[in-house]
C-alpha cells in the first residue's frame, strides 16, 4: 500500500506546456477533466509548440485503454499512479454563489477538482495549473493548487552567471596571462574545483587585473582580449567576455542574459557580422509574444506588416551597426547587400520550424519567452557548422505561463553550465544611457 498518495487534477495549459507531463507525477494518481480534452481539440491544428503538445498528448492517450481511464483508472507504469478521466458535473452547491459564469472552462475544471476533494477527504487533492488566476481561485475555495514545476530551476537569483572574480592573484600569474603564452595551468589558482568549462574570470591584484577564462578542458586559464566587432567596441569586462564567446567557433552554443540596455542583441549581431564568412547565413529571430490579449491577427495589413512591430528591435540594432560607418562606405553597403541577398535575415521564430539549420549563425532574441521544450527543439535542429546564440532577460517575461524559474533561457543556462561546447555570460551593466540604467535599477 502506498502512503500519502495524492490526486492531481491537470489543467489544459500544463499539457500544452509539456505533453509528457503525466509521466512526471511518480506514484500519485492523475485526473484529467473531460473539459481539458475538449480544449485540447481546439489546439490540435497549427504549427506552434502548443499545437505539437496537444497532438502528442492525444496520441499518447490513444495508446492507453480509454475504457479503463473512464472506470477504474489506467495504470501508467511500474511505480506510477493511475490516470482517470472525469466527466463534467453540475456545479457544486458550494460554488454556485461564487462562480456565476459556469460556462468558463476554468470553472468547470475547478468544479471537478472541488468534487474530487470532497469525495476524497483523506487524500490530498491538488489542482495543477500554470494559470496563476486559476490557482488563486482554487485556493479561495479551499482547494490546493500548484504550478507545474518539473522543468523549474531551483533559484533564479543563484543562476550561473558565467563569470567569477578572483582577488589577490599573485603578480607572476597576471604577468603570465599578459606574456606570449597568455595562459597558465589551472592548478596555480586555489579553489577552482567548482569552476565550469569556459567560465570567464576577472583576475585582480591591487590595481593590476586581467580578463581570462578557464578553457573547455578545465586545464588552463587563458587570456581574453578585447575585440572590436563590426565597429562595436565592448565597454566593460562582461561585454568583452561576451564578444569572445560569440566569436569562438569552438563554442556552438552561447547564452547571454542581462537587463535591458546591456547590449545583448547588439553584440551578438555585430559578432555574427564580424565572422560572417564562416557561415552560410546569419539569422535573427525572436518569438512573437503579444503584450495584451490580442494577437497579431488584430493588427492591420499583410503578414509582414503585422510582424514588423515585433521584429523592430532587431532592425533597430542593425541600424545602429550600420550607423557606425559612412553611408557610402563598403561596410555600410555590405550590410544592405547581405539583406537583399538573403545572407542576413530577420524572421519570427515560428517561421523557423522545419528548417535545416546548417552553417548558420542563429541569434534567438528574447529567449526568456520560450518554453524549455521550444529551446530544446531549436538546438536539436542545429546542423554541422551552426552556432546558436540565445539572448534575453529572465526577469522580463511577456509569456503568460512562464516566469523566471520556468522559462527556456533559465532552464538552458541551468542545464548546460560546464559543457565544453557552451559558454554563458550575464551582462550586469547597462550601456544604453545613464537614464536607461537608472530606470532599470530603481523603477
Amino acid at each position: 500500500m502506498v502512503h500519502n498518495r495524492k490526486i492531481f487534477i491537470l489543467d489544459t495549459n500544463v499539457i500544452l506546456h509539456d505533453s509528457s507531463c503525466i509521466n512526471h507525477f511518480e506514484e500519485h494518481n492523475i485526473i484529467l477533466p473531460i473539459t481539458v480534452l475538449e480544449e485540447l481539440d481546439s489546439f490540435k491544428k497549427g504549427n506552434q509548440t502548443i499545437n505539437y503538445h496537444a497532438r502528442e498528448f492525444v496520441r499518447s492517450l490513444d495508446g492507453l485503454c480509454s475504457e479503463q481511464m473512464l472506470n477504474g483508472g489506467m495504470k501508467l507504469g511500474p511505480g506510477k499512479g493511475k490516470l482517470f478521466i472525469r466527466l463534467e458535473r453540475d456545479i457544486h452547491k458550494d460554488l454556485t454563489a461564487i462562480f456565476l459564469d459556469f460556462a468558463k472552462k476554468d470553472h468547470q475544471i475547478l468544479n471537478i477538482g472541488y468534487y474530487v476533494s470532497r469525495e476524497n477527504p483523506d487524500t490530498q487533492v491538488v489542482l495543477v495549473s500554470k494559470d496563476v488566476n486559476l490557482r488563486m481561485k482554487a485556493r479561495s475555495v479551499g482547494l490546493l493548487a500548484e504550478d507545474y514545476t518539473t522543468d523549474h530551476i531551483p533559484d533564479p537569483n543563484r543562476l550561473y552567471s558565467g563569470c567569477r572574480y578572483e582577488e589577490d592573484i599573485p603578480s607572476e600569474l597576471i604577468d603570465m596571462i599578459y606574456s606570449e603564452e597568455s595562459h597558465f595551468p589551472v592548478e596555480n589558482l586555489p579553489d577552482m574545483s567548482q569552476a565550469n568549462a569556459n567560465e570567464f574570470m576577472v583576475l585582480r591584484n591591487g590595481k593590476n587585473s586581467a580578463l581570462a577564462m578557464l578553457d573547455s578542458a578545465g586545464e588552463k586559464i587563458t587570456r581574453v582580449d578585447k575585440n572590436i566587432v563590426y565597429g562595436v567596441t565592448p565597454r566593460n569586462a562582461e561585454q568583452t567576455f561576451a564578444t569572445h564567446a560569440l566569436l569562438d567557433s569552438a563554442l556552438p552554443l552561447v547564452t547571454i542574459s542581462g537587463k535591458a540596455g546591456t547590449g545583448k542583441t547588439l553584440l551578438a549581431l555585430a559578432a555574427a557580422l564580424e565572422i560572417r564568412q564562416s557561415y552560410r547565413k546569419i539569422m535573427l529571430t525572436r518569438p512573437v509574444v503579444p503584450l495584451s490579449n490580442k494577437d497579431i491577427g488584430y493588427l492591420p495589413g499583410d503578414i509582414q506588416s503585422k510582424l514588423n512591430p515585433y521584429m523592430q528591435p532587431l532592425y533597430d540594432n542593425l541600424a545602429f551597426i550600420r550607423g557606425q560607418f559612412p553611408e557610402k562606405s563598403e561596410m555600410h553597403q555590405r550590410l544592405h547587400r547581405m539583406m537583399e541577398d538573403g545572407k542576413l535575415c530577420i524572421e519570427p521564430l515560428a517561421y523557423m520550424r522545419g528548417r535545416s539549420l546548417v552553417r548558420m549563425y542563429m541569434i534567438v532574441d528574447e529567449a526568456q519567452n520560450l518554453t524549455p521544450h521550444e529551446v530544446k527543439t531549436i538546438i536539436t535542429r542545429a546542423g554541422e557548422g551552426t552556432k546558436i546564440v540565445f539572448t534575453g532577460d529572465i526577469h522580463q517575461i511577456d509569456h503568460p505561463y512562464l516566469n523566471s524559474r520556468s522559462n527556456g533561457l533559465s532552464y538552458l543556462i541551468n542545464r548546460m553550465q560546464g559543457q565544453p561546447i557552451y559558454a554563458h555570460i550575464d551582462l550586469q551593466k547597462g550601456e544604453r544611457s545613464a537614464l536607461a540604467e537608472l530606470a532599470s535599477n530603481i523603477l
